[in-house]
């Protein structure tokens, strides 16, 4: 999990997330009243990360790809337009993540945008206030 305060520097780690519904993830750069929905919460598989690294014998870490969260063993595209809980956070899944832009600048790769449509990961808004815990669990309500 990660989260940075200010656009285009390194995602910071973080064991817990702490979320306002209707603002975003605190001390997160897209944190702010009447946020946008898309700019709340987003996740990652981790999966499609190492077959990226695989393919192209890379070395990118997940916190690179600028998501919130990095999952393992879910299939993100499945939940598209349905309400998840993780931890104790009801979230509804509202669009696919586009590939980071930033990312494929910063390495000079122009292949990570093809290489990540429909693979980029999950938005999400978040219903609820309360925390997000390392190794919560995803549920579908």
């Amino acid at each position: 999990m990660g989260v940075t305060k200010n656009h285009n520097q390194q995602i910071v780690e973080v064991n817990e997330l702490n979320l306002i519904a209707g603002k975003g993830i605190v001390g997160d750069r897209y944190f702010k009243d009447y946020n946008d929905p898309f700019n709340q919460l987003s996740i990652i598989e981790s999966e499609n990360i190492d077959e990226y690294n695989l393919k192209n014998k890379l070395n990118i870490s997940y916190l690179n790809f600028r998501r919130n969260i990095i999952t393992q063993g879910i299939k993100l595209n499945d939940l598209l337009e349905k309400r998840i809980k993780i931890g104790s956070i009801e979230l509804e899944v509202i669009d696919l993540c586009r590939p980071c832009r930033h990312l494929s600048e910063k390495l000079n790769k122009n292949d990570i945008i093809k290489e990540f449509l429909r693979k980029g990961g999950i938005r999400c808004q978040i219903i609820n206030n309360g925390k997000i815990y390392l190794g919560d669990q995803i549920k579908i309500i």
